[in-house]
């Protein structure tokens, strides 16, 4: 079955009638959300536009600040030099287009790294930028709220899959006591938090911050020389990371599952499993595939073997030597929690944040949030 984009899988659908209280922003007032990970640098400035906003600038850069953390506990000199210059390229774009409203914030290889604090010192003298350390539960929780316009009406359990470069979050949601129409704006409620559930609204379940993500798994295996030997031991390793996550036992809900995935590793696979040589996000974002599907894809990325997978245009350049890693955590997932209904978001903890400020400063409202019929 081929896989289908549903209709309303837009970023945020369009208003034509701004809501009710929401402020008309100042021409040219902007929004930055800076996301300094395990491997790479990414940023995106956007302007708030109704019940949804516009990106006017965006950067991204692997810096792979998390390489040697897990031997010396340690980010190193080459890390963070890296990370630097990667940070200044961003200042710049911040000056250039004159943002005052942002949020930049480091995650898991700086809340591990004993040196982290030294380091956001070392860039607020280097950059000027303010940037801050976020716990695992904000980080989650942002990745979520950005998923919203992606819950379909018809999901009862949600699942919301974020495989980083040096952990993997994971949120179990329940929704059956919303109202259909409803359910994507009670997902965007839940940016006041996890453990404050509404009357009629989403419950978290439980969830999850595993510390492996496609970095950190990669490193763990780095010895094993065996292609698929190794990936085998990944698959088994992360699995076993997921036995404290309460509804591992239970296995997936007969009716009414999704899973939204949001990664380079998932938004990769749909990219392969469409076969396009030119990434293009219209087309990737909010795509459904099924474990079947991507399991397909994942048998022909160990056929191909590293070389092959080096040379694949599909995969990419920067992304060759992380994706197995990245599809092992993704094939355990699958196979623990089987779906025909995976749904593939190009979108995280950035749109988290910039929906999170806009939300706030009263300049943009979910009430136009009809997701996925």
């Amino acid at each position: 079955m081929t896989p289908r984009r549903p209709a309303g899988a837009d970023a945020f659908p369009k208003n034509t009638v701004e809501p009710s209280g929401t402020r008309q922003p100042e021409e040219g007032a902007l929004y930055a959300a800076l996301d300094l990970g395990t491997n790479s640098c990414r940023m995106l400035i956007a302007r708030p536009r109704g019940s949804q906003f516009q990106v006017i600038d965006s950067f991204s850069k692997p810096v792979q600040l998390g390489l040697g953390l897990e031997a010396s506990g340690r980010l190193s000199r080459g890390s963070m030099a890296r990370t630097v210059h990667a940070l200044q390229v961003c200042r710049r774009k911040l000056d250039q287009h004159r943002v005052r409203n942002m949020r930049l914030v480091a995650t898991e290889a700086c809340r591990r790294a004993r040196n982290s604090r030294d380091f956001l010192r070392s860039i607020r003298r280097e950059t000027g930028l303010p940037v801050e350390i976020i716990d695992a539960e904000e980080e989650a929780r942002l990745a979520v709220i950005s998923c919203a316009p992606l819950v379909s009406q018809k999901t009862e359990t949600l699942m919301v899959v974020d495989i980083g470069g040096g952990s993997t979050e994971l949120v179990w949601i329940d929704l059956e006591d919303v109202e259909p129409k409803e359910r994507p704006r009670a997902i965007m409620r839940l940016s006041e938090g996890f453990a404050k559930p509404q009357p009629g609204g989403a419950r978290v379940v439980d969830w999850i911050s595993v510390p492996l993500g496609v970095a950190t798994l990669r490193d763990q295996f780095a010895d094993v020389e065996d292609d698929q030997g190794r990936f085998a031991l990944m698959s088994w390793y992360f699995e076993e990371m997921l036995a404290d996550f309460a509804p591992y036992a239970d296995g997936s809900p007969e009716e009414g599952f999704q899973i939204i995935g949001t990664s380079g590793t998932v938004t990769t696979v749909a990219a392969s499993f469409l076969g396009l040589r030119r990434y293009d996000r219209t087309k990737v974002d909010g795509l459904e595939m099924s474990s079947a599907q991507i399991d397909k894809v994942i048998h022909s990325y160990l056929t191909l073997g590293p070389e092959g997978r080096r040379a694949d245009p599909r995969i990419g350049r920067e992304r060759h030597a992380l994706i197995m890693s990245g599809v092992a955590i993704l094939q355990t997932l699958m196979r623990v929690w089987p779906t025909d209904k995976l749904s593939v978001a190009d979108r995280g903890l950035r749109e988290g944040l910039l929906y999170a400020q806009m939300v706030r400063d009263g300049v943009l409202t979910p009430d136009g949030l009809n997701g996925v019929a």
